[in-house]
């Protein structure tokens, strides 16, 4: 079994994959409340499927982009939980991969653009491009507002809000996915880590660190 754990922003999302199926998911939005809500729900979601840590093959965690505190919470449990066992995997999966890997293929070649909000009006975000049947990043993760992202041509997913929606539009964004197809679900996580960890791509808790793309005093997730 696997454990999937996404704390990069406000929404949090649990999620437990045997390599077939997710077995359980939960998400919900907190109010900067992650330490106080993250374990005792991952110890509801084992106890609830039968599990122990000591079950668990693997542990896959956002790296981000994403809020200081948030990453910090969710990838110091991760190690935590891989720590104490001798037979559980770390693996580490970028946020903005999560929301790209829950997206159908392309329309007429079109590209896809991930993002979160940022804060004071910037936005974390990455482009993917369909390769193998699959969404690829075409690039690193990167900080940019609304008028900077580049969009047009494109199938836009995430955090997007009213002001950001009308921007893209003018943008020339060919989709803007909102609603429970933009929400950022851990099981999607759990496939992605599950994925690293068939092919043998397991982290190192002593030096797996989060994805920053600003000084963690600037950001406000």
């Amino acid at each position: 079994m696997l454990l999937a754990i996404d704390t990069a922003t406000r929404t949090i999302s649990l999620a437990l994959y045997d390599g077939h199926r997710v077995v359980a998911e939960s998400s919900w939005l907190t109010a900067n409340y992650h330490t106080v809500e993250l374990t005792p729900s991952l110890a509801a979601m084992l106890d609830g499927a039968g599990l122990s840590p000591r079950d668990l093959r693997g542990v896959a965690v956002a790296l981000g982009p994403g809020s200081f505190t948030g990453l910090r919470i969710g990838l110091g449990v991760a190690k935590g939980l891989v720590l104490a066992s001798e037979t559980t995997a770390l693996l580490g999966v970028p946020t903005l991969d999560v929301l790209a890997a829950a997206q159908g293929p392309p329309v007429d070649g079109e590209r896809l653009c991930a993002l979160l909000q940022a804060g004071r009006g910037r936005l974390a975000a990455a482009t993917y491009d369909w390769h193998e049947g699959g969404w690829r990043p075409s690039g690193g993760a990167f900080i940019a507002t609304w008028d900077e992202l580049p969009v047009r041509s494109a199938r836009v997913v995430g955090e997007v809000d009213e002001a950001g929606l009308e921007a893209l539009r003018e943008a020339g964004a060919l989709e803007v996915v909102r609603g429970a197809a933009s929400l950022r679900r851990a099981g999607y996580l759990a496939e992605l880590g599950w994925a690293r960890l068939e092919r043998g791509e397991v982290d190192d808790p002593a030096t797996l660190a989060p994805i920053y793309l600003h000084q963690p005093e600037g950001s406000a997730l």
